[in-house]
Order: C-alpha cells, then structure tokens, then sequence
C-alpha cells in the first residue's frame, strides 16, 4: 500500500492539540479507548485516502525487504529522468511502453532482447509512469528512443501513459530538435478512435520539433493481425538500423537478461506459492485479496454453452467498496492439464516443487514474476501458458529443439506465414502443446531450453475485468458478477476451439459449489487446483481485486436512460435499473428508461429475462424492454442497431430530452449501434455527416454517451 507523504498543517495540529486538552483521558481505561479510537480513525483515513493511488514504492516490486539493508533499499531509489538513467546504465536506446493488456509492454521487452542479440545495441524497456515525461526532452541525438502505446476505450491511453499523455498532447514551444524517435501502435478498428494515442503522440512530438526515423506503426487487433503488423513494423525499424544507423546485425540467438536457478536450501516458508502480486499500484484499484463466491448458477438453458451468475461476498475486506458500473477483477488459474504438460515437455515434472530464484542480468531489467518460487506455481499462476503462441516464439525456439525432426517442424511452421495463419484456424497452440507436437512420436524433451527464456518469452498472468452486475446501493457487500463461458470456435476444417482461461476456472469452481453438477465433466476436459496456493482459496475463493469504472449513472434520478447490450453487456444495466426502481420506490423522481438487449434466443440465452420482466412490470412505465434475438429459426436476424433504427423515433425523443446513451458489449457491436444512431441523429436534425460525427463526439465529451465495451 502507498502511503501520503504530505504532513498536517500546523494549525491542524494545533486544533487536534486544543481538542484533546479539553477531553484529555483521566484513567488509564481513558488511554486505552482513546487510543482505539485513534488506531481506527488513522486506518479509515489511510484506507479512504490512499486506496488508488499510485505506489512510490515500485522499484522494490517483487522483492522481499526483510532481505535488504537500508544501503541497498536507498540504492534501488532510481532516478525519474530518463537521460540522465540511460547514461547512466550506457544505454543506447530506450524503448517506452504504454500498456493497459500487458501487449505493449511484451513488446517492449521483446524488441529490447533482439536490438542487443541483432545489433549490439544495448537497450533498455521503460514503463512511461516509471520517468518524468518532461525529461523525454533531454534525450541526446546520439541516441533513439522508440514508443510502444496502447489506445482503448474512446480513444484513452493506458493507465501507465496517462502523465506522458498530458505532457505530449500540450507540448507548444517545447524544444525537441534533439529527440529521434520511432512509433508503434496498438489499436482495435472496431473502436472510433483506432490508433489515436500513437497517431497525437506522433503529431505532437514532430511540431516540437523531434525527428521521426520511419513511419508510425499499427497494429489491428480486429483483424486478430497485432503480432504481425508488429512484426512488419519492427523489420521496417531494423532495416533502418541497417542502412541509416549503419550496425552490422548479426543471426539473433538467445541471451538471458535475467538468471534462473535453483536453491534447495530454501523452505517453503521462503516462496511464491502462486499468491498474486500486483506489477504496480493503479490508480483506481484495490488491493488483491481472496473473496468467497457465496452463490453461483448457471443462466443460459444450453447444453453446450454456459453463462454464471456469481455473488461475491466482500466482507473479508472491510476497506474495499465498489460503486454501481465498478468492476471486478479476477485472478486465473491455469488448468492442470497445461501445467502437466509443459512439465513433462520440459523434463521438469520431478522438480516442480523445488525452490526456484530468479535474479536480474542488468540493471535496468526487472524480473516479472515474484521470486523465490517453483515450477509448480511459476506455470500455474504466474505466467500465460494458455495463450496462443505467435509465429515469432515458433522462430525462437528452432535453436532448443530437441532432434532435427523438431527443428524442421518449427522451422517449416514459422516461414510461411499465410500457411502458420491456416495452422492456427485450426488448431489453439498452447507452449506446452507445441512443444509436444514438434516433439512428435521422437518424445524429445526440452531440456536446453533455459526457464529465464520462458519467463521472458511468456506473457505475466494479468487479471481479467468484469462488470459488477449489482448496485452498490442495494447489495454494498455483495457484487454480483456476469461471466460467459467463452470458447471461442476456430474456422478451419475440424478446428477445435480456444477455451477461455477466466471463465472456464470459474465454471470448474461454480460446479464445485453445486451439488447437482459437482460430478460433472468439464466441458473443456480440465480439472484446476481450487483450493488455491497455499490453500488461500480453500471454500470456493478467488483472488480478485475492485476496479473504479468510469460508466455511471447521471446524478440526477430524472435523467432519462438508454441502454443498449448484448449479452452479458447486460450486466451494468441490471444493476443501473434496479437502482433506480429502489430510489422510485423511495418516492424519488426517476426519468424513462429504455433497454435494448440482443441475445441469439429468448429461451437459450435470454439471461435474466424473468428478473427484467419483473422489473418492467412493476415500474409503472417507466422501464421498456426490447429484444432482438439472431437466431430463432423461422425470423429474421435481428439485432440491437436494428431496434434501435425500428424505434428512432423514441430514441431521438429521448436524446432530445436530455437522456444518456449507454452501450455496453463488444466493440463491434458498439459501432454499429454509433453508426446506426448518429444517422438517425444527423435525418432529424438535417447533419451532415460530418456534424453528425461531430455531435456524437460532443456527446461523449460530455459523458452523454457512456460505453463500456471490449473486443
């Protein structure tokens, strides 16, 4: 937890002083409540004040401080500007990273390993939050620095970007003529504002006068192409390394930035056991603890999809609260089938308890997985094994296999790329699984494939988010999460799918909880470790954490509402509405509501749909509920935008009334739902459209249009 450096002003000190000479203890039973009194005042004030806010303490993450002396705590106190860190570490390039999902940072550290392993250009990854933006100015020309940033949501950077944002997008008059600099971007079309931190990021350092060395990079994440645009874009940088920089390159081959080793003298005492640690405090989240899912069910009526409602008690943790649009994150746990299987690819399965340390190569790496650990907890909660495996991994581990049988598999794997494209269509190629198949009916075992490599090559286990489902007004201790399971079908002939890694735990943990399907296979064929480490989730727990959310309802209860969703987007809207039926049935003025909801059948996926009619029938008018369903057979597909255009007239009504728009569910189906509206919009008001893209980005400038989407 961070804590408020700032002191009380004297006359604050002076005012509690007078207070307590008037009601000073007279006994010692006096002392003791007084003193109570004052432990549980400075929690809540520590507790309300500090929550949030940002860490100072980072440079110490993931290291135990019982093991180090003052000397060496005060030495890890590194300098904020960057020029003066880089001469310091002889850096020659520094590679900022503005990451929200983990992507761009990866990126970051890939890029650095190769510049050093292709050119000797010893380079260092910076997280932008970690450095004063200001000091980005003071970069010599004799040096490069290269930027890696996310955009999300309407067009925002990260969270750790957003000081280098306010510093670059008012940059006037800021002298830059010393600055060089390259761009990539990571971006969703589905969005409106596709790549548009990395695109004013770019304006605003070349009017300040810095040098761009080759054209921005994109990537698309709608077109699932980010791993490939980045990778076009990083030959596009290393071509310029060749020819304008003039560095010899060299065949890349592995070189650790960080060590690996075991110590066997360490106790258990003494480990990592899966417990998760946050990378840096985040403005706006909790801490992470495990919490009890008191109740889970399932609410699809499907016999091969599944979607739960689960109630999450918070009570174990008195300091965190959530507001109604808040979300919840959730802590995976990697199936043990995955974790088995990279092991024995891996030779490591009899040594996957033994205590394992990781140390720092340089100076300016920081190790991402808490250390000591082992094997065990390193594969199961700490890194991604469940992810799919880019094309450039396949590159990288041509120089470890095993036989040469391996070697071509990999080797005829990586060079076509339409042809590795096909390959996954059909199949979700895990590490461990790969592994196996290049291996094939030869059984080789990986052994010269060192852990550092793992641990640098794999992405960290981040939580995922979801939208609490309850109001904070109704249930304050209890937050209701909506989660579909989600197994994502592939094209390909006889294509298998990709389990979601999130929502299939949860349904392992959800039947678990159930005595009617306790016995049931998992769909996915996985089995997890739900006791937890260290049995910290022992009686149906996860580790999970309070996210702030920026989509809420208006402050007036007259405001009028329109919800559109799909799916689970359903989820902040149950809650939005049975808020504002407790403060109707309180005898507050609430304004019309109208909830536009797409599922593919109303007796499949329909979820909730008892609760809502209820809700609208007891609202005396003043809820409207209309459905769009995609799939009955017999009927037209129908879909949210559609309703919405069938009902322009109300929409426009309400909009005209000062109603908020809120749009909740997958990007895609967000666009639409702006195209579709914007047009309605632009007819009634005779907009160009022009105007009407305009108006629309008035209104989200002004929280009149609120979305909450992803994908």
């Amino acid at each position: 937890m961070a804590f408020n450096n700032s002191l009380p002003s004297q006359a604050y000190l002076e005012g509690i002083g007078q207070v307590l000479g008037r009601i000073g203890p007279t006994s010692y039973l006096d002392t003791l409540a007084l003193t109570t009194v004052g432990l549980v005042s400075g929690a809540y004030v520590l507790v309300d004040q500090i929550w949030g806010k940002p860490d100072p303490h980072n440079y110490i993450f993931f290291e135990r401080p019982q093991e180090m002396d003052g000397a060496a705590r005060a030495a890890n106190a590194v300098t904020r500007n960057i020029a003066d860190r880089m001469e310091e570490l002889g850096k020659q390039a520094v590679v900022f990273w503005g990451s929200q999902s983990g992507t761009g940072e990866a990126f970051a550290s890939r890029l650095v390993r190769e510049l050093g392993q292709r050119f000797r250009l010893d380079a260092m990854a910076a997280d932008l939050s970690d450095f004063d933006s200001e000091t980005i100015a003071l970069i010599p020309n004799t040096k490069v620095a290269i930027f890696i940033l996310s955009t999300y949501g309407e067009g925002d950077p990260s969270d750790n970007a957003a000081q280098f944002w306010e510093w670059a997008t008012k940059l006037k008059g800021t002298p830059l003529q010393e600055l060089r600099y390259a761009a990539f971007g990571l971006g969703n079309s589905n969005y409106q504002y596709y790549n548009r931190v990395v695109e004013l990021v770019h304006q605003a350092l070349t009017r300040g006068g810095a040098k761009s060395l080759l054209p921005v990079g994109m990537a698309d994440d709608a077109l699932g192409s980010t791993e490939e645009d980045f990778l076009s874009w990083k030959n596009e940088l290393y071509k310029f390394c060749r020819q304008e920089l003039h560095l010899e390159e060299q065949a890349a081959k592995y070189e650790p930035t960080i060590e690996a080793f075991h110590d066997e003298s360490l106790e258990p005492i003494d480990l990592f056991h899966g417990e998760p640690v946050a990378h840096k405090s985040v403005s706006g989240e909790s801490s992470i603890g495990a919490v009890k899912i008191l109740r889970s069910h399932e609410l699809f009526n499907s016999p091969t999809r599944n979607c739960l409602h689960m109630d999450v008690d918070l009570s174990e943790h008195p300091e965190w609260t959530y507001k109604t649009g808040d979300h919840l994150a959730i802590w995976p746990v990697n199936p043990d089938q995955e974790v088995d299987r990279l092991l024995r690819a891996l030779g490591l399965s009899e040594r996957r308890d033994v205590p394992l340390c990781f140390r720092s190569l340089d100076s300016a790496v920081h190790i991402p997985v808490p250390s000591p650990t082992s094997l065990s907890a390193l594969f199961r909660y700490y890194v991604e094994i469940c992810a799919a495996v880019s094309r450039e991994t396949v590159s990288s581990l041509i120089e470890f296999a095993p036989s040469e049988s391996a070697k071509k598999f990999l080797t005829d794997l990586y060079e076509s790329k339409e042809g590795y494209s096909a390959f996954l269509a059909r199949e979700h190629i895990t590490i461990g699984k790969l592994l196996e198949m290049a291996a094939g009916t030869d059984g080789g075992v990986w052994s010269t494939i060192p852990l550092s490599y793992l641990v640098e090559t794999l992405p960290r286990t981040r939580p995922r988010y979801y939208s609490v489902s309850s109001s904070s007004v109704l249930s304050p201790r209890v937050a209701a999460v909506t989660a579909l399971v989600s197994n994502t079908e592939l094209s390909g002939e006889n294509a298998s799918a990709i389990p979601g890694l999130t929502t299939n735990y949860l349904l392992s943990l959800s039947d678990s909880i159930n005595a009617d399907t306790a016995s049931r296979p998992h769909p996915q064929g996985f089995s997890y470790e739900l006791q937890g480490p260290s049995q910290a989730l022992e009686g149906a727990k996860i580790f999970a954490q309070l996210r702030r959310s920026t989509f809420k309802l208006p402050a007036l209860a007259s405001t009028p509402l329109i919800m559109a969703a799909a799916g689970t987007g359903i989820a902040p809207f149950r809650a939005f509405i049975a808020e504002r039926l407790r403060l109707k049935a309180m005898g507050r003025k609430i304004g019309e509501m109208v909830l536009f909801f797409g599922c593919r059948h109303p007796d499949e996926d329909y979820i909730y749909r008892s609760e809502l009619e209820q809700m609208e029938s007891e609202s005396e008018g003043k809820l409207r509920i209309v459905t769009a369903f995609s799939r009955v057979s017999g009927q037209k597909k129908m879909y949210v935008q559609d309703k919405m255009h069938e009902l322009g007239s109300d929409v426009s009504r309400l909009l005209a009334n000062d109603a908020t728009l809120y749009i909740c569910g997958r990007a895609s189906m967000a666009r639409e739902i702006g195209k579709t509206v914007s047009a309605m919009v632009g007819k009634e008001k005779d907009l160009s459209q022009p105007e009407a893209q305009e108006w629309a980005a008035s209104m989200k400038r002004g929280r009149k249009w609120q979305e909450d989407v992803w994908g």
